[in-house]
């Protein structure tokens, strides 16, 4: 029976049947799940034309197992090519590697057949469907399947999770909480005898052994039946232990939706991490989530992220007493461990809820056709969105550079003018490096049709033109600039957020030797025509009388008059701004006969500004900043860029001892007294709890020779110091470490016994940190305090 549908993504997997493919497509629709099955979808890599007798001389094997066809696609370099089309994906993957090996030129032999078959009918997070309804007991199950793209915004049903072991991974409990239709569900499967609980620990299901933990764990999922598992290092701690633990009793955990077990693949490229994967549901870790969304978090653990978002979490961040803890609760305190266990999965439930991640995610697929569970995926969205457009113009894409691809120049970024400035405005260009790929058309098709004829082309930089009618990049553009404008419209702050992102990755994507469709030609022509019109801007801005101080990247920093008033500066800013925008539509179509899109915005006015020196020299720093923003009937607003007060690698003595100085010198206060009574406190051991150094070690330790750096030898000291003790050694291969500098040299927290070693902290970090302003009122450091130090 023919039957329609729509719902959204969820899973794709391709596999063979039968000497031939089967493509399942799960999704999330509003009357449950449902499979979608295509099948006799060909694998297909192309072949310069010229080189496809040499690849069937090759093939000779596989006579039966492919087809060729000759198509009108070509090569970036103009080159014919041939479609190799075969019949199973075992075929297609022994077809690729015997032919690399002998040299032969494959394009576009490292797309998924799921994926080339989604992209090529411009589909991606929400699919229409019609087929033939084959009936199945828990979910929906489509056969000869048609699809094409449509707008569905699921309601996912979600069930986070968190698992307690010991350190050897050796699973105690297992926490589950879910809300589905306003219903809450929450269950801790914990290993032991049952115990009597109260009423409100009704929660716990009490097991025998890992074993029952695990088949009990999987009828749960089975009848709960999620789409989504969320949880924090939910994939490469929670379901990698889970995945091991089945291995080592030899256990399936048949937690798909088709009852398949779930399985794990280590990453070949990161120890210690890799992929989950179940049929018909996904796996979503709360801080890949984080930072696909941009969010820069000094650390994502849970409690520091939970207290965040939350303005609560756990009761301590410390890893080996909270692991002491666990061991002795699960020894003589089950009830409170599964309270702990279930308290975990609460707080990635409302981190998620908080920061619309879900929300965010299926937008973001929505665009770009990633799946929910993708981390990173710049290139593949890119990819996604630009391929099927190219095809449609006559082309294959590239290959990756052989070479890894050469660095293209940066943004732009002014020599600065230090100073403590009153009257300081800031103007950016709106998303200036879109803006230039709009205006200038600036395009991978574009560069390959410019050159054909490059005397009635656009301009580029090192060599490229781009063709005025001939592109797909800008229009891209253009379509996600107004999604944007109407996602603001409507205060839609994930969909705004999922389509930045997505803009301002294509730069960096052209500029990526990871990306098929790097060039050169095609970064250099966004940054250099970036440099060219901050360059431009600020000689307009300076025509006026005015004084520009600093430019970085799409924001101009301008001094005013100090005399005038906050409103009359703001008015100022108002005008620069439209001034601006005006001399760049009139130059831009007068020079190429082209629409400007670039429109500069008045972004900030700070009332007190300052321009810090590059330390040790009078000449003015960059991307370092600090400013004081008014707001009429609001409290002021104190803004650092790149000073310890934004570093996660200063203390937080630095931190606060920056923001209240350069508050009381940006209102004009005598900091004196305030400086003193820091140092005093300091060197007094009243301080102590602000002095700690937390530092991320980003390579293993026994990579560190020549220069051992001070956390690294901290780190070194705390594993000595836990393998004497039979503890977890934690610190060996990257991590973050928290350490004091002592008379002794830097100690790990855990393992401090020297005294602080206060002289360090005075000179190396509130004394740098003052000296940095102080000079620009007449004042420094040391005569503010000499006098004093010669009390201590």
């Amino acid at each position: 029976m023919k039957t329609t549908g729509r719902g959204f993504l969820l899973s794709r997997h391709s596999y063979d049947r039968q000497d031939s493919t089967q493509i399942d497509l799960w999704l999330a629709t509003d009357d449950g799940p449902v499979k979608l099955s295509v099948t006799n979808e060909k694998p297909v890599f192309f072949i310069r034309r010229k080189d496809a007798d040499n690849a069937k001389a090759l093939l000779v094997g596989w006579s039966e197992q492919y087809i060729t066809q000759l198509l009108s696609l070509k090569t970036f370099q103009h080159d014919s090519v041939t479609g190799f089309y075969f019949n199973s994906l075992r075929s297609f993957y022994d077809a690729r590697e015997h032919l690399l090996e002998n040299n032969i030129e494959l394009f576009e032999s490292n797309i998924r057949l799921a994926d080339r078959y989604l992209m090529e009918r411009f589909t991606r997070g929400g699919v229409a469907y019609i087929g033939d309804s084959l009936g199945e007991k828990n979910f929906s199950s489509i056969a000869n399947v048609k699809i094409k793209p449509t707008e569905y915004i699921p309601h996912l049903k979600v069930l986070s999770l968190d698992i307690e072991c010991n350190v050897n991974g050796e699973l105690f409990s297992i926490g589950l909480y879910g809300v589905a239709k306003g219903k809450v569900y929450q269950r801790v499967l914990m290993i032991g005898n049952p115990e009597n609980v109260s009423s409100e620990q009704s929660y716990i299901q009490w097991v025998d052994n890992e074993v029952t933990l695990l088949k009990a764990f999987e009828r749960i999922s089975l009848d709960y039946d999620p789409d989504v598992y969320i949880g924090w290092s939910v994939v490469n701690f929670d379901f990698r232990i889970l995945c091991q633990r089945a291995d080592f009793h030899g256990l399936k955990i048949n937690i798909g939706r088709n009852k398949t077990a779930m399985r794990w693949r280590n990453n070949q490229t990161e120890p210690g991490q890799g992929f989950v994967t179940i049929e018909g549901r996904v796996v979503i870790d709360g801080i890949t989530a984080l930072k696909a969304e941009a969010y820069m978090l000094p650390r994502y653990s849970l409690e520091y992220v939970a207290q965040h978002f939350l303005k609560k979490g756990k009761e301590t961040e410390d890893v080996d007493n909270r692991l002491a803890t666990i061991l002795h609760d699960f020894k003589f305190n089950k009830p409170k461990l599964a309270a702990y266990n279930l308290q975990d999965c609460v707080l990635v439930w409302e981190i998620f809820e908080k920061a619309n991640l879900l929300d965010f995610l299926i937008f973001r697929s929505h665009l770009t056709g990633l799946e929910l569970d993708r981390a990173g995926g710049s290139v593949a969205a890119f990819v996604n969105l630009y391929l099927p457009k190219l095809h449609r113009h006559g082309y294959v894409s590239p290959n990756l550079p052989k070479d890894g691809g050469l660095a293209s120049p940066g943004g732009y970024v002014m020599d600065s003018i230090p100073g403590l400035y009153k009257n300081v405005l800031v103007l950016d260009f709106k998303s200036l490096y879109p803006s230039i790929i709009r205006t200038y058309k600036i395009d991978p098709l574009g560069l390959v049709e410019g050159l054909k004829h490059s005397e009635s082309a656009i301009p580029g930089f090192k060599g490229a033109v781009f063709d005025r009618e001939k592109n797909l990049l800008p229009d891209i553009i253009t379509e996600l600039w107004k999604l944007r404008d109407q996602a603001k419209a409507d205060n839609d702050s994930a969909r705004s957020q999922a389509i930045k992102i997505l803009m301002n990755s294509f730069y960096g994507v052209l500029g990526s030797g990871g990306c098929p469709f790097y060039d050169t030609r095609l970064a250099s022509s966004i940054t250099l025509r970036g440099h060219d019109i901050m360059q431009q801007t600020a000689q307009w801005i300076e025509a006026r009388g005015l004084q520009v101080i600093y430019g970085d990247t799409d924001s101009t920093f301008v001094h005013l008059d100090e005399s005038l008033s906050a409103e009359q500066a703001r008015q100022i800013g108002k005008d620069l701004a439209a001034y601006i925008n005006a001399e760049w539509a009139l130059k831009i179509k007068q020079e190429l006969g082209l629409e400007s899109q670039l429109e500069i915005e008045f972004e900030t006015h700070f009332s007190r500004f300052l321009m810090p020196t590059i330390r040790g020299s009078e000449k003015g720093s960059k991307k370092r900043y600090a400013g004081l923003i008014k707001n009429h009937g609001q409290e002021d607003k104190l803004v650092f860029k790149g000073l310890e007060n934004v570093r996660t690698d200063w203390t937080e003595l630095a931190k606060q001892f920056q923001e209240r100085l350069y508050a009381m010198l940006f209102r004009e206060e005598d900091p004196c007294d305030f400086i003193k009574r820091t140092v005093s406190d300091t060197l007094a051991g009243k301080q102590d709890a602000l002095l700690v150094y937390r530092k991320r070690l980003r390579r293993p330790l026994d990579s560190y020779i020549k220069n051992i750096p001070p956390h690294v030898k901290a780190a070194r000291l705390a594993d000595e110091k836990n393998k004497q003790q039979g503890k977890q050694i934690k610190y060996q291969r990257r991590g973050w470490i928290s350490y004091v500098i002592t008379t002794q040299g830097p100690q790990p927290t855990e393992y401090q016994t020297a005294s602080i070693d206060y002289q360090h902290y005075i000179d190396k970090q509130i004394e740098p940190v003052a000296d940095a302003i102080l000079p620009f009122v007449g004042m420094s450091f040391k005569e503010i305090t000499d006098a004093q130090l010669g009390l201590f």
